[in-house]
């Protein structure tokens, strides 16, 4: 396990998921940081900067450049060591791994040797401190990295996490994560679970704004970002990308419940 601590974070901390290869939405949430002052050692990325959208070379750029903190999601983790796949935790044969293979191999053409040597080096957990806390930032899980954990996940589930993070790092107060694409916040018997959100694509709300969290003062509160879904369509009917993720853009719906909870799943007659 890779674990970098970024010491004392006590200004506003900007946490952020998923650019998923969507520079607009990327290129939206600076301008948000800049807009409150937040200067890029202060925000912090949970992985999976590639993803379903159509620009994953210049997102990875504009992330490299901002010089932003990223912990390794799994799809740096497969990009960054030539896997075959992204290491997404779907079902074999699910919509959701089938729309996976097709933006996964054009990435992985599309992405620089450089790009894939700097995903390899990302830790695989960050700490910090702030007003007092230990925060520690995962992907999905500890143990493993494409382990979906959802607001309605059994207790155990965080407890289990919780136990094996402090195995490797010593004690947090809190745990920071991202992966399965919706925010939330839950109190566990332990700390605080943070899941940030996504950035690049929608949290399956009917909205086309996706979100982000701030951390200031020890509260977490959850932003929403517009972007230019217009450009990021265009993005990836130009990369020749599967119709159903642009659609997801527009209608803020996923193009596949498979993954997702009994209890978030809005059924077909619901997105129309």
């Amino acid at each position: 396990m890779r674990h970098v601590d970024l010491g004392v974070l006590d200004d506003p901390v900007l946490l952020f998921g998923g650019p998923y290869s969507n520079a607009q939405a990327l290129g939206a949430l600076f301008a948000a940081a800049q807009d409150r002052g937040i200067a890029s050692h202060q925000m912090i990325c949970t992985g999976d900067i590639v993803a379903y959208c159509g620009a994953p070379q210049r997102t990875t750029a504009m992330i490299r450049a901002m010089g932003c903190t990223v912990v390794a999601g799994n799809c740096e983790i497969q990009l960054g060591s030539g896997a075959a796949d992204c290491g997404c935790g779907f079902e074999d044969g699910t919509a959701c791994d089938l729309l996976s293979a097709r933006w996964y191999g054009y990435a992985a053409q599309a992405l620089s040797d450089a790009d894939k040597i700097w995903m390899a080096a990302r830790p695989d957990v960050i700490s910090f401190n702030h007003q007092g806390a230990r925060y520690a930032v995962v992907h999905g899980g500890v143990r493993d990295v494409a382990r979906f954990v959802w607001e309605m996940s059994p207790e155990s589930h965080f407890l289990d996490e919780w136990d094996t993070l402090e195995q490797q790092i010593g004690a947090v107060d809190h745990i920071i994560a991202g992966h399965c694409g919706i925010p939330f916040l839950k109190t566990t018997p332990r700390g605080q679970w943070i899941n940030a959100g996504v950035i690049g694509m929608p949290p399956h709300d009917g909205r086309q704004q996706t979100r982000f969290a701030l951390l200031d003062g020890g509260e977490v509160q959850f932003h929403r970002l517009s972007y230019d879904v217009e450009a990021a369509q265009a993005d990836m009917t130009a990369a020749g990308l599967p119709e159903d993720c642009k659609t997801a853009l527009r209608t803020g719906y996923w193009p596949s419940e498979d993954v997702l909870p009994a209890a978030l799943r809005f059924g077909a007659s619901a997105k129309g």
